[in-house]
């Protein structure tokens, strides 16, 4: 099955689940309610990825009701329903006290009321109740005319918001960027005030909400919010000293490296998340090494940028391989100039890098933010179809064992040997195993690899 299918699966059986439990609770004299994100977004025609339902049923009850059931949240009343594969979170009616450190309420009161529950979410877009029977929905905050408004709305006062979870200032970034709204002036102008507040926050959560911001669509938009609130000089001001930072317009007509950046965040659609790490990242050597000797020039920018990217990379807490990745597509963004005067077996081991798709992608985005030249973009995509994978990375003729047999003895010399056997073997030089060991004989004799017994 497709990973597209599977996914229409799951959030078929999602909803069905969460329409079984409200009926369930319902039946037993309990209210119950879809809420959240479910309801917002089938308001704008789009699958919803997760269901949630909202109940004055406390916890116990809705485990008595759904055998198997899992208290996942003691202290916020919040009960974990599978099913076939599916899960919805159901949550008890609350109220949120005293929030002590930016993140989690000192007390939560269980409530009967769900004006009660819904006046401590986050945002009036996603305080929406619904019934999933008839589709009737209860709107105490506004949020069906923010919808239709296209606004981002703060429920209540934004300020108070914002100091009970300072995440939400990245959300309000989030939600508008990925639907294309506008930030309600009070809520944009709360955000600006309490920007700084966001440092508190663990990179953990800064890391998971910037990457959704960034692969979840309208990626650009969100920066510019970012850039706006005053947020991105809070967490990531390598990214804030793009801003004015002057390019060669012969190369980059479309200005300085900010715009540039912006324009290939504006090219993401639903990328992997290393590749839109990558085009965020790439140019981030740059304003540190910009210098002005009868050009502009960027000398030593990828190799500052690579440095610059790992230590961006482990402050967000990302994963080694991660790390590994993005930092691999900064290393070689402009390789790609070069690959006409390349080798062939050079050109081989390019192509064959891991994950080269997104290096590819970033190559293509970067060429059509800037001088829109795709001659290089092209011979690769060429090389790719023209190349089987055999010959990219064909089996190896030669090994360690090959040469230790041969009578070398291990030491630094073998990678430089099997390297360039392997380079002649990608140029077609050698086919066999012995035309590879004829190879070494000639190339190789002692000193260089330490002929310790004949063959």
């Amino acid at each position: 099955m497709a990973a597209g299918d599977l996914d229409k699966m799951k959030h078929t059986l999602a909803a069905e689940l969460a329409c079984r439990i409200v009926t369930t609770l319902r039946s037993r004299g309990y209210q119950a309610w879809l809420v959240g994100g479910c309801v917002r977004d089938r308001l704008l025609s789009i699958e919803p990825k997760d269901y949630d339902v909202t109940t004055d049923a406390r916890p116990d009850a809705v485990q008595d009701l759904f055998p198997g059931a899992k208290l996942v949240g003691a202290h916020f009343g919040v009960v974990l329903v599978a099913s076939a594969g599916a899960e919805v979170a159901v949550a008890t009616f609350r109220s949120d006290h005293a929030y002590m450190d930016g993140r989690h309420p000192g007390e939560v009161v269980y409530q009967s009321d769900p004006r009660e529950d819904v006046a401590r979410r986050d945002f009036t877009i996603n305080a929406l109740l619904m019934d999933p029977a008839s589709g009737h929905v209860d709107d105490f905050v506004g949020g069906q005319q923010d919808l239709a408004d296209g606004l981002i709305r703060a429920i209540g006062d934004p300020d108070t918001r914002f100091a009970e979870d300072h995440l939400r200032m990245l959300r309000a970034v989030r939600f508008a960027a990925r639907f294309g709204f506008a930030i309600e002036s009070e809520t944009m102008a709360a955000i600006a005030r309490r920007r700084a507040a966001i440092r508190s926050i663990s990179a953990e959560r800064i890391r998971d909400e910037l990457t959704r911001i960034l692969t979840e669509g309208g990626a650009r938009r969100g920066f510019e919010l970012l850039g706006q609130t005053g947020l991105l000089d809070e967490i990531l001001p390598e990214i804030a000293a793009m801003k004015g930072v002057a390019q060669p317009p012969e190369f980059h007509p479309e200005g300085d490296v900010w715009m540039h950046t912006l324009l290939m965040l504006e090219g993401l659609r639903t990328p992997p998340s290393t590749l839109a790490w990558g085009v965020l990242l790439h140019d981030v050597g740059k304003p540190p090494t910009f210098r002005v000797q009868e050009r502009i020039r960027f000398d030593g920018h990828v190799e500052a940028g690579v440095e610059m990217a790992g230590r961006i990379l482990a402050r967000l807490r990302f994963s080694c391989d991660e790390i590994a990745q993005i930092e691999s597509l900064v290393a070689n963004h402009l390789r790609f100039k070069d690959l006409h005067h390349m080798r062939e077996s050079k050109l081989k081991r390019f192509l064959r890098m891991d994950r080269f798709d997104e290096h590819l992608e970033l190559h293509r985005l970067d060429c059509l933010s800037s001088h829109r030249n795709l001659a290089n973009y092209d011979f690769a995509v060429r090389k790719l179809a023209e190349t089987p994978p055999e010959t990219l990375k064909p089996a190896r003729l030669f090994t360690g064992h090959n040469l230790i047999r041969m009578g070398y003895q291990p030491g630094p010399a073998f990678a430089r040997i099997l390297a360039a056997v392997e380079d002649a073997q990608l140029e077609s030089v050698v086919r066999t195993a012995e035309e590879a060991r004829d190879f070494v004989r000639e190339r190789f004799s002692p000193p260089e690899g330490l002929l310790i017994r004949p063959e």
